[in-house]
């Protein structure tokens, strides 16, 4: 890029050839950090083991890409330099690799290279690249004794007849292996190879492209000089059915392996392994573990992927039983909500939850409760003159709507009995409106009664007393439990419902006092006459009909619903709804 400036500053020629040449080492020095450094180093100890290597590793990554397109390196070493075969379909890419190779080995190998580049005029898509490192020389200098460990040991012979192993010995060590003539016909065969087809070969013929299909490297000639080309890469080849053969159960089955050139026999040696990775793809092609020697790492593949499908699958069974226990856990907390909102409707939310832990309630009193008792004049006729089902339809309807207000009061309902319908303030939350939330109640009962009719169309007319007092309160029983209130207040409130008048609401003089402290209750006295006989002769005052509430910010024209709502806000009550 530096170079490519220069020339733009001082709007000279730019030359295309130098200009890819200088982009490739660039690409060389800013590309080439960290893993990917890592990598290219350990392709080789030099620039020649570098591009001998090259090739193996980009077919195989070109493979695990599933890349359409492929290039291919071809790395062939002469005495005077090493000359690099390159086949794409980006020539620009052949161009920018001049560059890419000078690169290379000045980074990796700390050597100069020079890098000349032959495009073939017949072929588009192919180049052939001279490179010449500067220690080339040194490089092509091996000594005959350069495996030799020990004085004891002879020099590697080049003899064919030197190798102490017959080839019976050779074929059982190395059983996927099969040698070639030049004219690429089977000379020699493993013991695996020739379980397989090995009684063909006097029928079949012994040529090469009858058992076997090139897989990999795509597009490889087959000819003897053109497998060697490309030797330093990895071959896949494919098992096929010879013609004329019925019941051939190793079709398909690939083996990977290397082609080596044998110059003492003019021959190539192909030395492989079965590519499985299961034992599925072993036995349904009639092998078995002992047809893979011990050496050969394939043996762990296969037991390694088979472990890791055990596992697998055991992960999979663990998921879907995980995935059954958290659906049961739903369930179980689905009901458990419903359960809990069913006792939360029986009894406080503090006893329910007792309750449901299994905890023992013990009762309870309370100092300051307000409860409200209602009842249905004339009830009894309306029994008499209707069939059970429409005085049920009759309660059903009017409670329903009664429920409603207990939420949006936040008052807490203890039962009805037949016409009865009791509630009660104070309970279920410590709170110091429990007086006014109730009279609200008793006020919003009475209002409704004008809006539900009998089964003579007759407005329903309602009785309603209310009393504040101490309380006992306590869940009575094991099977079916009530939450029930007891104490005299209980039937003082009782009772200020019997003393009251049809569509009236009738509150005892202690409630008076809490609701007085509250203004906007329009109070009513009566005399001392309808206090109950059950009323202590020590208390003063009297009882009082409520006949109304008036919110001081609201209009004298509102309806007693925008009233109420009015002091819901004011006081922060609660609502349940």
């Amino acid at each position: 890029m530096k170079y490519l400036f220069q020339r733009r500053q001082h709007r000279l020629y730019v030359d295309v050839n130098a200009f890819f040449d200088h982009l490739g080492q660039e690409l060389i020095t800013s590309a080439c950090v960290g893993l990917l450094e890592r990598a290219f180093r350990c392709l080789g100890n030099d620039l020649t083991a570098f591009l001998t290597t090259l090739d193996g590793v980009n077919d195989v990554v070109q493979h695990q890409s599933g890349s359409d397109t492929e290039a291919e390196f071809v790395c062939i070493a002469t005495p005077e330099a090493l000359e690099l075969h390159f086949t794409t379909d980006h020539p620009s890419i052949a161009y920018l690799l001049v560059g890419s190779l000078k690169g290379i080995a000045r980074q990796f190998y700390n050597d100069k290279a020079d890098v000349y580049i032959l495009p073939d005029p017949y072929n588009t898509k192919f180049f052939r690249y001279r490179i010449t490192p500067e220690r080339y020389s040194g490089q092509l200098d091996v000594d005959d004794d350069y495996d030799v460990v020990s004085p004891t040991f002879r020099p590697l012979s080049t003899k064919a007849t030197d190798l102490r192993m017959g080839v019976a010995s050779f074929c059982k060590a190395f059983p996927w292996h099969f040698v070639v003539d030049r004219q690429l016909e089977l000379v020699q065969l493993g013991v695996g190879f020739m379980k397989i087809f090995g009684h063909h070969l006097n029928r079949l013929g012994r040529e090469i492209s009858t058992y076997f299909v090139f897989t990999r490297p795509h597009g490889v000639t087959l000819t003897f000089h053109e497998i060697l080309k490309r030797a330093n890469t990895p071959f896949i080849l494919t098992l096929q059915r010879p013609h004329d053969v019925d019941k051939y159960p190793a079709e398909g089955l690939e083996m990977k392996g290397q082609m080596v050139h044998c110059p003492e026999s003019d021959s190539i040696l192909f030395v492989s392994s079965p590519f499985l990775n299961g034992l599925e793809g072993l036995t349904g092609r009639g092998l078995f573990i002992s047809d893979i020697p011990l050496h050969d790492a394939t043996r762990d593949v296969i037991l390694v992927g088979e472990q890791a499908r055990a596992q697998d699958g055991l992960r999979r069974r663990m998921d879907k039983l995980k995935s059954s226990i958290e659906e049961a856990n739903l369930a179980v907390d689905a009901e458990r909500e419903k359960n809990v909102s069913l006792l939360h409707l029986i009894f406080p939310p503090d006893i329910a939850k007792r309750l449901w832990l299994g905890e023992t309630i013990e009762a309870k009193t309370y100092p300051d409760v307000t409860m409200l008792f209602s009842d249905i004049v004339g009830f009894t006729s309306i029994c008499a003159t209707a069939t059970p089902m429409m005085v049920i339809n009759m309660l059903q309807n009017l409670y329903e709507q009664f429920d409603l207000y207990c939420g949006q009061l936040d008052v807490y309902k203890v039962e009805t009995i037949g016409d009865a319908y009791c509630v009660a303030c104070g309970l279920h939350r410590n709170t110091n409106t429990h007086a006014q939330q109730i009279a609200w109640m008793g006020l919003k009962m009475i209002q409704t009664c004008s809006h539900h009719l009998t089964h003579e169309g007759k407005p329903i007319k309602m009785r309603i007393g209310i009393h504040t007092g101490m309380v006992l309160a306590g869940v009575v029983g094991k099977k079916m439990p009530r939450y029930c209130l007891f104490g005299h207040n209980v039937t003082l409130a009782n009772k200020f419902e019997s003393t009251s008048e049809p569509l009236r609401v009738n509150v005892s003089p202690s409630t008076y006092l809490c609701l007085i402290q509250k203004s906007g209750f329009i109070l009513e006295p009566r005399t001392k006459d309808n206090l109950p006989k059950e009323m202590p002769a020590g208390v003063s005052g009297t009882c009082y009909f409520l006949n109304g509430y008036q919110h001081s910010s609201v209009s004298a024209s509102e309806s007693l619903d925008v009233h109420i709502q009015a002091a819901i806000t004011e006081f922060g009550i609660s609502s349940n709804m």
